[in-house]
């Protein structure tokens, strides 16, 4: 239980006399400062171990019993009073943390930062717990699954299934296919050395350098046009920023090799998705898979439903040890945490 150390005696008495529950009425009743977490990732709270483990540290929580995503005065009705939160994809804007004076905390639940302002939480001095590539072997794990489900074509097989058609698509192998990855901090690095174990080219375009990775691995860092051009299948793990946001535009579509197969695991807003239906429409583009959408849930049904286009409702994060992994760590981060700066990385702070 987390209060001032010059009562916790007398609350651990209270709580051996009483239990956990009554407990917090009691000693919110005489005037001692219980800290109060909200959690708004709804699974999170239905997690019977993770549950456990945050209620074992902060016996005053409030679950987010819905699924759906909070913003606005939804968001501020449900974290208000309450010191720390957890959370996934809610948004945090600056008017939010403007109505919530009180909140002290935020512990990221997953690892994508484009729906919290953070400088608006270091105006407030709000600290923030955070870990990036947490969730990496999972997403790195869907994306190779998606590049050959779409590249051995077993996705139009599963379709022809369905229909009572029984057509043997022969696809072509992954392993001998150049592979252009968009993004290569930690999700596009971890799948890096998985395509190069399968002995693919893999070309990587990245704002920041990384030769020393380069160097270890064989894979080619090259200029975004390049990686457009050169590419049979480019994969897609950008966070979503003013610089990467819309980055798969129609003209950079449009530049992709014909036949080319495009994935994106990431986030949504990076691709044009209108220009993206025409490009498999046209079959520039053969096929594509996404996990994230720019709106959640899509309103994309035509996209959604085109049989070369694969999609799932952002879940490339959510392997059973993955969200444990991240639970654990957004509960970590409620204690292990500090104010956002410039000098985090740029998954978390946009210059």
């Amino acid at each position: 239980m987390h209060c001032d150390l010059s009562v916790g005696k007398k609350i651990n008495n209270i709580v051996n006399k009483v239990g956990v529950r009554r407990a917090v009425a009691t000693v919110l009743w005489e005037g001692i400062h219980v800290t109060k977490v909200a959690v708004t990732q709804a699974f999170f709270g239905r997690h019977p171990i993770l549950r456990a483990e945050l209620l074992a540290k902060y016996p005053d929580v409030t679950f987010k019993q819905a699924d759906s995503i909070l913003e606005g005065q939804e968001l501020i009705d449900f974290l208000r009073g309450h010191d720390k939160v957890i959370m996934s994809i809610d948004k945090l804007t600056r008017d939010v943390i403007e109505a919530l004076p009180e909140l002290k905390v935020v512990s990221k639940f997953g690892v994508g930062m484009d729906s919290v302002d953070v400088k608006a939480m270091a105006d407030h001095g709000i600290k923030l717990g955070w870990q990036g590539g947490i969730n990496k072997r999972t997403v790195s794990e869907m994306a190779l699954c998606y590049m050959l489900l779409l590249v051995r074509q077993y996705s139009a097989a599963n379709l022809d299934m369905r229909q009572g058609i029984w057509k043997r698509r022969p696809g072509r192998t992954l392993s001998e296919r150049t592979i252009g990855i968009l993004g290569c901090g930690f999700i596009g690095q971890d799948l890096a050395r998985l395509l190069r174990a399968m002995g693919c080219t893999v070309l990587a375009h990245d704002i920041r350098d990384h030769p020393e990775f380069y160097e270890e691995t064989g894979v080619l860092p090259v200029s975004l046009g390049e990686l457009l051009e050169r590419s049979e299948l480019i994969t897609v793990h950008l966070p979503n920023t003013k610089l990467t946001r819309g980055i798969m535009s129609a003209e950079r579509l449009a530049r992709m090799q014909p036949g080319s197969i495009l994935v994106n695991t990431a986030r949504g807003g990076l691709i044009d998705e209108d220009a993206l239906l025409a490009a498999l429409e046209s079959g520039h583009i053969a096929s594509a898979a996404i996990d994230a959408f720019l709106a959640e849930p899509t309103d994309q049904q035509e996209l959604v439903n085109h049989p070369n286009f694969f999609s799932t409702p952002h879940m490339g994060g959510l392997s059973e040890e993955a969200v444990m992994a991240m639970g654990r760590q957004a509960i970590a981060g409620l204690d292990d945490h500090r104010l956002p700066t410039p000098d985090w990385p740029s998954d978390v702070w946009e210059d």
